[in-house]
C-alpha cells in the first residue's frame, strides 16, 4: 500500500490485521505475507530487542567493495536525515552511514550500531528482512513495519548479489523520514547496489590476474634458467584458422573448466576432430597475495598444425573471463601465448603447448554448473511435452529435474486442469499430481492428496502472484510457514531436506498449478541461479501442460459430442440380436459411427461408417451423416440408393466448407460406409458399401467368411455408382460390421489382423456381447490411433407358420374373402382381439390395390412374436397413396385416414416389382 489520501501509512489495515480480520486486497501482497509470517513466528509489534553479534568480518569482500559506494552516498545526502546501511546475507548490519553525523548519537543503538540482525524472523516486517525474503527491491512505509519502533520511518532496500553465483550476499537499505519519499530513491538504491556488485567482480578479476602473473613469471624464470624441450606456446586464435575449429575450442575450454574445479595436478586426454589429440595438464598455483588457483595447459599431439601457424608473435594478455563470464559471469579465459618453437629446443619443434585457462576453483565450479544448467534446459526442450497428457507432462518435468537440479519434486495441479478446464479457484481445488525423487519413500503427501494451503506458505505466495519463492535453509530454523503443519514438516526435515524452490506454473496468463523443488542429498542449498533455472523449467512445462490441457478439453468435448450423436440404446426389433462396442482413439476422437434401424416388414438396417479425420469437425460431420442415413433408411431406400444420397450430401457439405476454409476450418475429405438390410422372413441380407471394409459372416457351423461385396467409391467423390449384393444368412448366423480402426493401422498388417479376426469369430455358440469382447481383446490394438466401431448381429428368422400369404386377382368381390381368411388366421394365432382392426385395414388396403394398382396383388400377414401384427398389401404399381383429410361432403378419401388411426405405424416401400403398403398394430394394443 503506497500513498493513500495524502498519507503513507496503512494504519487501519494493520489494526484490522492484528485483530484477526481479513485485509486481503487493501495491503500489498509482500507486506501482507510478511505480516503473516511474523505472526506465525510469534513476534509482537511491541518487541524492541534484536539479536546482536560482533562475530562478523568488518573487512570482508562485501565491505571492501561497498565502502567507496557508501562514502559517495554519505556525501550525496550530507546534512539530511538519511540512514544508509549495509547488511550481509543473514540480515546482520555491517556498516552504517548518516547524512547528518549527529544522528548516530541521537538514535537508539538498534538504528545506529552495526551488528544487530534485522532478518524477518527477528525484526518482523522491515526493509532488510523483506529484501532478503523477497529477493528483490522492496519498500516499506510507516505502519507497514511490523514493529512499533520503526513506524515513524520509511525505507527502500535491495539485495546485493554475487554476480558469479547469483546468490544474495547482502542488502543495501536506505532509511528516511516519510517526507523524504521520492520516486527516484528506488532507482538510486538499485544503482548503488549494482556499483557494489561490479566492484565485487573487479575483486575476483584482480585475484585471477595475480594468478596469471604468477604463472607467467614462473615460465619466464624457467626459460631463463635452462632450455626447455617442451616446445613453445601457440595462440588459440592462430590455431582456429585451420588448426582448431570452434567446436574443438569449446570442447577444450569445457574440459579445462572442469579441471579448474579441482585444485590438484591432473592430466586428461581429449579427442578432437580430424584425429587430433590434446593432453590437458592442470597445476595448482598460488599468487604472491596468497590467492590459490589452477592453471590448465594443453599439449597438442597427433598431426601438427600448418607451419605458418607457428610464426612467432609477441605474448599478449587480455582480460579474464571470455569463456566462463559468458556462461556464468564468473570465469575468464585467456588467449594462447605465442613463442617461436625454434627458440627453445635448438630449432627442433617439440609438442605445441599453450595456456587454456587460469582461475580459482570456485570460478570453475560456477562455470561447470552454468554449462550443466544450459544442458539441462536443452534436454528439457526434448523431454517435457512428449505427449498431450496433462499428468504425464507434469511427470516429465519432475523426471527432468531429478537429480540434476533437485532431489525431490512435487507438482500440484487443480482438478479442473486435469480435466482440461481452467480452474476458477486453484487454492480450493489443488491436488497432488506428481511426487518424484531420488528415493521411493518421499516424505511428501502422496499422489491424489488434496492439497490445502495455509496463508504465508511459499505455495500460497506463488498462487497469489509471486514468480518464485526460494527457501535456502529449512534445517537451521524452521520457517514460520511450516508451523501450522509442523508434524508433516518434521517428516520432511527428517529426510534431510534443507532447501526448496516453489514456482507457479503459468502459461498464457492462466495459473495451472505449482511445482516445488527440494534438495536433501546435495549439500549445496538452492541459490538464485537454481531458482531462475527452476522458473525456466516450470515455464516450459507450463506451456506444455497448457497445450495438453487444451487438447484434453477439445478431446473431451469431441468425445462427448460423438457419444451424444451415437445411439444411446438399441431399438426394439426382432430380426437380429445385436451387441456393439465403440472405442475412441487415444490421439483424438474420430468420426466412426454405427446404427441399428428397424424397418417395415420385420426387417432391420445395420450401418457402420467412418468420417476421415479427427476432432470436433469429424465428430460433427459424423452426426450429420448418421442422421441423414437414418432419415434415408426410413424412406425405405435400397442400400445403393441410400449410399448415393449420402454421397451427394457429402459433396454439398464439401462445397459449403470451401468458403469456410479461408477462416482455418478443415474441409471434409470423405467418409466410408457399409449399409446392410436383413429380412428375417426371407433370410436375405442386401448390402452395399462405399470404400468400407467388408463385413465378416460367421456361419452356424463356425466357419468365417468375408463376403466379396462390390467395394464402391468412398463417400464424397460424387457421381460414381454403388452396387448391391444379396447374401442368404441361415438362422443363427452372425454378421460382424466394423470400421478400419479394428484391423488397420500404421504399424499393423491388415492381413494379419483379418486372420486374428477370423480366429476370434470362429465360435458360433457365443452371444453377440461375448463376441464383441472376444474381438476387442484379440484384434484391437492396445493403444488405438483410430476409432473403433464394432457391430455384431446374430440373425433370427420368422417361422413359416407365423406368415400368411394370399395372392388374388384385381376383383373387388374378393375383398370379403380376404377379410374372412384373415380373421380365421388371426384366430389360429390367438389374436382375435385384433380381428376387427385388421379387417378394416385390409379392406381399405386391398380395395386401393384393386382399384388403383396393377397385378400381381398379394396380401401378407406377419405375426412378429410378442411385438406386432403386420399387414402388407403389394401390387405392381409404383404409385403410392397419400393421406389426406376428406371434407364432410366427400364420398371417399377416408381409407388411409382409418388405417393411420387403427395402426401404430404405416407406410409404403418400393420393390423391384412395384410397391408394398403396410400397416403395423402393436400386440399390447389389443
Amino acid at each position: 500500500m503506497g500513498v493513500t489520501g495524502g498519507q503513507i501509512s496503512p494504519v487501519r489495515s494493520r489494526e484490522r490485521f492484528l485483530l484477526g480480520e481479513s485485509v486481503e486486497g487493501s495491503v500489498r501482497g509482500p507486506i501482507l505475507n510478511s505480516w503473516v509470517r511474523s505472526r506465525m513466528l510469534g513476534l509482537s509489534p511491541e518487541q524492541t530487542d534484536l539479536p546482536y553479534t560482533d562475530d562478523f568480518d568488518p573487512d570482508s569482500r562485501l565491505v571492501r567493495a561497498a565502502v567507496p559506494v557508501l562514502d559517495q552516498l554519505q556525501t550525496r545526502f550530507s546534512g539530511s536525515q538519511m540512514n544508509i546501511c549495509l547488511a550481509d546475507g543473514n540480515g546482520t548490519v555491517l556498516q552504517r552511514r548518516f547524512g547528518e553525523p549527529a544522528l548516530a548519537g541521537r538514535l537508539a543503538p538498534i538504528q545506529s550500531v552495526p551488528g544487530f540482525v534485522f532478518a524477518e524472523r527477528y525484526a518482523g516486517t522491515n526493509g532488510i528482512g523483506l529484501a532478503l525474503a523477497e529477493r528483490r527491491l522492496c519498500q516499506v512505509y510507516g505502519a507497514e513495519h511490523f514493529a512499533e519502533r520503526s513506524q515513524s520511518n520509511a525505507c527502500s532496500a535491495t539485495p546485493i548479489r554475487d554476480r558469479f553465483s547469483g546468490d544474495v550476499i547482502g542488502v543495501l537499505c536506505f532509511g528516511y523520514p516519510r517526507s523524504y519519499e521520492d520516486p527516484a530513491l528506488p532507482v538510486l538504491v538499485r544503482r548503488a547496489a549494482e556499483s557494489i556488485e561490479r566492484r565485487l567482480m573487479e575483486q575476483s578479476s584482480a585475484r585471477e590476474r595475480a594468478l596469471l602473473r604468477t604463472y607467467l613469471d614462473a615460465r619466464l624464470r624457467a626459460h631463463a634458467g635452462e632450455a626447455s624441450d617442451d616446445g613453445g606456446l601457440i595462440g588459440l586464435d592462430e590455431l582456429t584458422d585451420g588448426g582448431l575449429d570452434l567446436q574443438d575450442q569449446m570442447v577444450l575450454k569445457a574440459k579445462a573448466t572442469e579441471l579448474i574445479c579441482n585444485p590438484q595436478r591432473a592430466a586428461v586426454e581429449v579427442s578432437l576432430s580430424h584425429g587430433r589429440g590434446v593432453t590437458l595438464l592442470s597445476s595448482p598455483v598460488t599468487s604472491l597475495s596468497g590467492v590459490e588457483g589452477v592453471v590448465v595447459e594443453a599439449v597438442l599431439t597427433g598431426d601438427s598444425p600448418p607451419a605458418h601457424h607457428l610464426a612467432a608473435s609477441k605474448p599478449t594478455v587480455s582480460a579474464l573471463g571470455a569463456l566462463a563470464l559468458a556462461a556464468t559471469e564468473r570465469a575468464e579465459s585467456l588467449p594462447w601465448h605465442l613463442t617461436d618453437p625454434s627458440a627453445a629446443g635448438g630449432g627442433t619443434a617439440g609438442p605445441v603447448r599453450g595456456l587454456v585457462l587460469v582461475g580459482e576453483p570456485e570460478v570453475g565450479k560456477y562455470a561447470v554448473a552454468a554449462r550443466r544448467r544450459l544442458e539441462l534446459l536443452a534436454e528439457a526442450s526434448t523431454r517435457i511435452g512428449t505427449t498431450l497428457d496433462v499428468s504425464r507432462t507434469a511427470w516429465e518435468l519432475a523426471e527432468t529435474a531429478v537429480p540434476r537440479l533437485a532431489d525431490y519434486v512435487t507438482v500440484d495441479l487443480p482438478g479442473a486442469v486435469l480435466r482440461g478446464e481452467e480452474s476458477a479457484d486453484p487454492q480450493a481445488d489443488l491436488h497432488r499430481t506428481v511426487v518424484h525423487g531420488i528415493r521411493d519413500d518421499c516424505p511428501f503427501h502422496p499422489v491424489g492428496h488434496q492439497v490445502r494451503l495455509d496463508p504465508g506458505t511459499p505455495h500460497m505466495r506463488c498462487l497469489q502472484g509471486e514468480p518464485a519463492v526460494l527457501e535456502t535453509d529449512l534445517q537451521a530454523t524452521t520457517p514460520a510457514w511450516m508451523l501450522p503443519g509442523l508434524e508433516h514438516a518434521r517428516g520432511i526435515l527428517a529426510h534431510d531436506v534443507h532447501s526448496m524452490i516453489c514456482v507457479p506454473l503459468l502459461a498464457r496468463g492462466v495459473l495451472l498449478g505449482i511445482a516445488t523443488f527440494y534438495r536433501a542429498q546435495d549439500p549445496a542449498p538452492f541459490g538464485e541461479d537454481d531458482s531462475r533455472l527452476a522458473q525456466e523449467l516450470a515455464a516450459r512445462a507450463a506451456l506444455c501442460i497448457d497445450n495438453a490441457r487444451r487438447y484434453t478439453r477439445e478431446h473431451t468435448l469431441a468425445l462427448a459430442l460423438q457419444r451424444s450423436l451415437l445411439p444411446r440404446g438399441l431399438p426394439q426389433q426382432g430380426a437380429v440380436e445385436v451387441a456393439h462396442h465403440y472405442q475412441p482413439a487415444e490421439s483424438g476422437v474420430g468420426g466412426d459411427w454405427f446404427d441399428v434401424i428397424p424397418l417395415s416388414g420385420t426387417r432391420v438396417a445395420l450401418l457402420v461408417g467412418d468420417v476421415v479425420g479427427h476432432g470436433l469437425h469429424a465428430a460433427a460431420t459424423m452426426g450429420r451423416l448418421r442422421i441423414a442415413a437414418r432419415n434415408f433408411a426410413e424412406l425405405e431406400l435400397a442400400p445403393d440408393e441410400l449410399l448415393t444420397h449420402l454421397d451427394n450430401l457429402l459433396v454439398r457439405l464439401d462445397r459449403e466448407e470451401e468458403d469456410a476454409s479461408a477462416t482455418g476450418s478443415d474441409g471434409i475429405v470423405g467418409a466410408t460406409c457399409l449399409y446392410a438390410v436383413y429380412d428375417p422372413t426371407s433370410q436375405v441380407c442386401t448390402m452395399a458399401r462405399a470404400g468400407h471394409p467388408p463385413p465378416a459372416l460367421v456361419h452356424p457351423d463356425g466357419s468365417v467368411a468375408f463376403p466379396d461385396l462390390p467395394a464402391g467409391p468412398p463417400l464424397g467423390l460424387g457421381g460414381l455408382p454403388f452396387e448391391t449384393a444379396e447374401v442368404r444368412l441361415p438362422e443363427h448366423s452372425t454378421l460382424v460390421l466394423y470400421t478400419d480402426g479394428l484391423v488397420d493401422g500404421r504399424h499393423r498388417d491388415i492381413d494379419v489382423s483379418l486372420d486374428q479376426l477370423r480366429r476370434a469369430l470362429a465360435h458360433p455358440d457365443r452371444k453377440p456381447d461375448e463376441t464383441c469382447r472376444a474381438v476387442i481383446e484379440a484384434v484391437a490394438p492396445e493403444h488405438p490411433d483410430d476409432d473403433i466401431a464394432l457391430l455384431v448381429a446374430r440373425t433370427r428368422t420368422v417361422p413359416a407358420d407365423r406368415i400368411a400369404t394370399w395372392d388374388l386377382p384385381p376383383d373387388p368381390s374378393l375383398v370379403a374373402d380376404i377379410r374372412g381368411a384373415a380373421t380365421r388366421q388371426l384366430a389360429a394365432w390367438g389374436l382375435d382381439e385384433l380381428a376387427f382392426a385388421a379387417e378394416l385395414m385390409l379392406s381399405e388396403l386391398v380395395t386401393n390395390a384393386v382399384r388403383y394398382g396393377s397385378e400381381p396383388i398379394q396380401v401378407r400377414l406377419i405375426h412378429d412374436h410378442d411385438r406386432a401384427l403386420i399387414c402388407e398389401v403389394s401390387d405392381g404399381s409404383n404409385t403410392a397413396p397419400h393421406l389426406r383429410r376428406a371434407a364432410s361432403t366427400d364420398e371417399g378419401g377416408r381409407g388411409l385416414f382409418l388405417v393411420a388411426q387403427l395402426s401404430q405405424a404405416w407406410g409404403a416401400r418400393y420393390t423391384a416389382r412395384g410397391k408394398v403398403i403396410w400397416a403395423e398394430c402393436a400386440l399390447d394394443a389389443a
